[in-house]
């Protein structure tokens, strides 16, 4: 709104800001401590020019402006000391009259020669473009005149076959300026490598992946890049459209990339879409992705959740650590604990002290000699609604079941396909997880009203999206099958709110 401005209907907007507001607040699957939508719903919301400046965390995020063309695609604010307390400014870059891209998806932020925060981000109808800042908040962002610095090339040229001008992102490193364009999925293009020494005048250089690994489907794109490096490997975090988010660990000689490792965030059914991170002031690699909606938008006022700020470093065997950041400790209370369990097959235990919506629980357990061990969580006490949990030692896998999650029949959870069509509604999410032998299993679980994050031995971690609709679905339950096995401690806490509404 311009200084000075008032409208005049502005006691109406007020009215309307309180009831949204208040229907935020009593919205029972609205998450109170992970990143959300402050209004509205937005679809898509990718996570987007995350940097550290100034001794905050900024994030950026794709949210829908219905006043602008085109979907009305715009990048929203926030900012933190914290991780988890976030301050909301005005929107970051939004489609204006007279600029050349008409809506704003997905790409990064780093600093420029010239010591300025820089946004680089895919223009819609337009192109890659760039947006720079110098401000200590980052509230204002101006657009390089040269806009786009790629523009989409024309169908059927000579460079719509080699690379699309499509999610960018973007560093600086020996005094050039690098960015990776992704691969639009509707073209099938590869990832591309750009090269440039003036920020407004940029190169071709060539594919970006030497190879790509022998696992990878041909119809995956990479979309969504994220590219840094990690102790002495380069990593590059993106999603396929079809299987949502991923990562390759190698290295980057020689103006290309040469993955060595790869790994899924997300499998069939799963809700782990569009990573983007970030490098603080500890050293710390902090990595969010959109955690996608398994509701249609018509049952909701709002829609948008990022998962939690995870760590990310380098394993032994080249693939990554995934923790939770330290700073959720601060939201712990009320804690309970048990220790020395043992839970017998096929006799679950319901545990009565330790039940909720907003939980965080840590879990060491020892298989003996279970085939299986699970947990449930969000159970109604006649077992209607219940979401469950289990590492199959038999079979090396980490599983979330959805089936009985929600009495909503309009609750879907599926995995898309791009060659083929969609596939059928997908209630498992089955990762691969490999006890060492002699190790335990060490789970940690955040359920934060509809958002549910299990990280199992800092090695995987698998997101869901869960609605229960009855008011007692609060329940925890522990099983075994297949044999007896030993819990060695499981601790909770209640997590208090951090967000506004």
């Amino acid at each position: 709104m311009p200084e000075n401005k008032i409208p005049s209907n502005l006691k109406e907007l007020i009215a309307d800001q309180r009831t949204m507001r208040d229907t935020l607040l009593v919205d029972p699957h609205r998450p109170t401590w992970h990143f959300v939508a402050p209004e509205g719903y937005g679809m898509p919301f990718d996570p987007n020019g995350a940097i550290y400046w100034n001794k905050h965390y900024h994030l950026c995020y794709i949210y829908q402006d219905p006043t602008y063309p085109n979907g009305g695609h715009c990048w929203g604010h926030a900012s933190s000391l914290d991780l988890l307390h976030w301050h909301w400014h005005i929107p970051a870059l939004v489609p204006a009259p007279g600029d050349v891209d008409n809506g704003i998806f997905s790409g990064n932020c780093f600093i420029n020669k010239d010591g300025q925060a820089t946004m680089l981000y895919h223009g819609v109808n337009a192109g890659n473009c760039i947006a720079t800042s110098s401000e200590p908040d980052l509230n204002n962002w101006t657009k390089l005149a040269a806009n786009p610095i790629i523009p989409n090339p024309l169908p059927d040229s000579p460079e719509s076959k080699i690379y699309n001008s499509w999610d960018p992102h973007g560093w600086v490193e020996n005094g050039t300026y690098y960015a990776v364009f992704g691969g639009n999925p509707s073209t099938c293009t590869p990832a591309s490598l750009f090269k440039a020494q003036e920020i407004d005048k940029w190169q071709y250089v060539g594919p970006f992946l030497a190879h790509d690994m022998p696992e990878i489907e041909s119809f995956e794109d990479i979309s969504c890049p994220d590219f840094f490096e990690l102790d002495n490997k380069h990593v590059l975090v993106c999603i396929s459209h079809s299987c949502g988010a991923r990562y390759y660990v190698g290295k980057w000689e020689n103006e290309k990339f040469y993955p060595e490792y790869h790994q899924r965030m997300n499998y069939p059914g799963g809700s782990c879409f569009a990573p983007e991170s970030l490098l603080d002031d500890k050293g710390r690699r902090i990595m969010w992705t959109w955690a996608l909606e398994a509701r249609p938008a018509d049952k909701s006022s709002w829609g948008g959740t990022m998962t939690l700020p995870r760590v990310l470093s380098l394993a032994p065997d080249n693939s990554l650590f995934i923790d939770p950041i330290e700073e959720l400790d601060q939201l712990r209370y009320n804690m309970r604990g048990l220790r020395n369990l043992r839970v017998t097959a096929d006799e679950p235990i319901h545990l009565e002290d330790i039940k909720g919506d907003s939980l965080e629980m840590e879990i060491i357990v020892h298989p003996k000699g279970a085939a299986r061990f699970g947990l449930k969580v969000r159970c109604s006490p006649d077992g209607e609604e219940e979401t469950a949990i289990w590492c199959d030692f038999s079979y090396g896998t980490l599983s979330i079941d959805v089936a009985k999650s929600s009495l909503d029949k309009d609750i879907i959870y599926r995995t898309y396909v791009m060659k083929g069509g969609e596939n059928p509604q997908v209630t498992i999410q089955t990762a691969p997880f490999i006890l060492n032998s002699g190790e335990p299993l060490k789970l940690r679980v955040f359920i934060d009203k509809s958002i549910l994050e299990v990280f199992a031995n800092r090695r995987e971690c698998l997101t869901q999206r869960i609605y229960p609709t009855l008011p007692d679905s609060m329940g925890v339950q522990l099983f075994s099958e297949g044999g007896d096995c030993s819990i060695e401690s499981i601790t909770a806490w209640e997590m208090t709110s951090a967000n506004a509404w």
